[in-house]
């Protein structure tokens, strides 16, 4: 099954069919409605209809892709680009500047000055920064206190993403804002994707003023950490000194709305995705003791009495399958959405110009026809002998082609210093109040986490 362009006016004579439309409709909201209510359940059923279906979005279409090697083709085909309901929703976060939203010559531009920073060789230089963030954490957590996982999550993925990606101490006064604010975005970005109501959402209700308050706090605290970074003069050797010497294509420059927005995208991908899988992975050690217990007993036998450091991670290869399989279980990113520039075929399918995809890495990566025990927690399924059994583009955590993560290898150190660290200090319980029920937004993590640490 592959993407191929087709000329609209030979469409008919090639055989193309037109998806079916899903089932479950109402009018006016058409699908948003099951989107809004229950969307994973809704988005995981959707292949029993087909590997191609029409939703509709309020007055759009939109075409639902469910398969993995239709997933992947989309990804890694030039007829599609970032685009869409979840992107037009974002843009007010991130602009349309920055390596996030951008498309063509733009992205890829931006693309190179950013990849250096994460570079394999250039990884365990932040691997201090890691370790003692988590270490932190452990020892923050020695009072005995009930822990707000949600706050506890954020603010240690902001620590690292400002400490190594933006040198600078000068982030530690504004984590919180940027947790609080992010909290009330992401949420409301994703109402406005699937109820795309358009000005109903100018109307001052509370619910948009508090929006509104956030998104203006967050481009303020932005503004500040670039005033600040030139204040200093200082030019330390990372990404945001890279984004301030950036030139463009006539070695003039990038301008002040691109650098905002590159440095928008950084603290996002660095505190909301990173953030949510720490919550998922703090849940899973909640909820599976047993994981816990074996990774304190890998962290022994490669350790031993001594902190983990960096450069234990590689061999570390049990504690980063517990990490995998959270990225399969709960992708922070469950739901994705791209755009056709030309009349395309997909899986026997006419995707006409201008036609919105939308697929979900979550339903993809539970799917019964991928995985066998589909719903269990297996970290094994991740050894070298199994996991060639899961098929091309069923496990796509970070996506794939251009618009893969360039931080891929940095999150995946981060998540499984930080989790060797945690796990073998401690055990965790639900406390009073906790509500591991998936947080459905633009991200997906728990509702409200709050754990108990049981020192080992």
């Amino acid at each position: 099954m592959t993407v191929e362009s087709v000329n609209p006016e030979t469409a008919g004579e090639t055989g193309l069919r037109e998806p079916p439309v899903a089932g479950g409709g109402v009018p006016v909201l058409g699908h948003g409605w099951k989107l809004a209510r229950d969307p994973l359940s809704f988005m995981s059923r959707l292949r029993d209809h087909g590997d191609v279906v029409r939703l509709k979005l309020g007055p759009k279409t939109v075409y639902a892709v469910t398969t993995p090697a239709l997933t992947g083709a989309v990804a890694l085909s030039p007829d599609y680009i970032i685009a869409g309901p979840l992107w037009e929703s974002l843009e007010d976060l991130l602009g349309k500047e920055g390596v996030a939203t951008s498309n063509g010559p733009l992205h890829r531009r931006q693309r190179r000055t950013i990849q250096p920073a994460f570079r394999l060789d250039a990884i365990p230089a932040y691997g201090p920064v890691m370790a003692e963030e988590a270490y932190a954490l452990v020892e923050r957590w020695s009072r005995g206190e009930t822990l707000d996982v949600t706050t506890e999550s954020f603010r240690v993925a902001v620590r690292v993403a400002a400490r190594c990606l933006m040198r600078g101490s000068y982030m530690d006064a504004r984590a919180e804002r940027i947790c609080a604010d992010l909290t009330t975005l992401f949420g409301g970005m994703y109402q406005r994707m699937v109820v795309p109501l358009g000005p109903l959402y100018k109307v001052p209700l509370p619910a948009n003023r508090e929006f509104n308050r956030a998104l203006d706090d967050l481009h303020v605290l932005v503004d500040e950490i670039v005033a600040d970074r030139r204040a200093g003069g200082q030019k330390p050797n990372d990404l945001l000194t890279a984004l301030l010497e950036a030139e463009d294509e006539n070695g003039e420059p990038i301008g002040e709305q691109e650098i905002h927005d590159q440095v928008l995208a950084i603290i996002t991908a660095g505190s909301e995705t990173v953030g949510s899988t720490i919550m998922s992975l703090l849940l899973v050690l909640t909820e599976h003791p047993e994981l816990g217990d074996k990774i304190r007993d890998e962290v022994k036998s490669v350790v031993g009495d001594r902190p983990v450091a960096f450069e234990d991670v590689r061999k570390l290869t049990y504690t980063a399958n517990v990490v995998t399989e959270t990225l399969r279980l709960y992708p922070a990113v469950w739901i994705l959405t791209r755009r056709a520039v030309t009349d395309t075929e997909l899986g026997g399918y006419r995707i006409p110009e201008g036609a919105d995809l939308i697929y979900s890495p979550y339903a993809i990566q539970r799917d019964r026809r991928s995985y066998g025990r589909h719903e269990e927690f297996d970290p094994d399924r991740w050894l070298p002998e199994r996991a060639g059994d899961v098929p091309k583009y069923a496990m796509s955590p970070f996506s794939v082609g251009n618009r893969k993560c360039p931080s891929d290898h940095f999150s995946m150190a981060e998540l499984t210093l930080i989790t060797a660290v945690v796990a073998s200090a401690y055990r965790f319980d639900h406390a009073p109040g906790s509500d591991a029920k998936p947080r459905i937004g633009i991200t997906l993590r728990p509702r409200r986490l709050m754990l108990r640490a049981v020192p080992r």
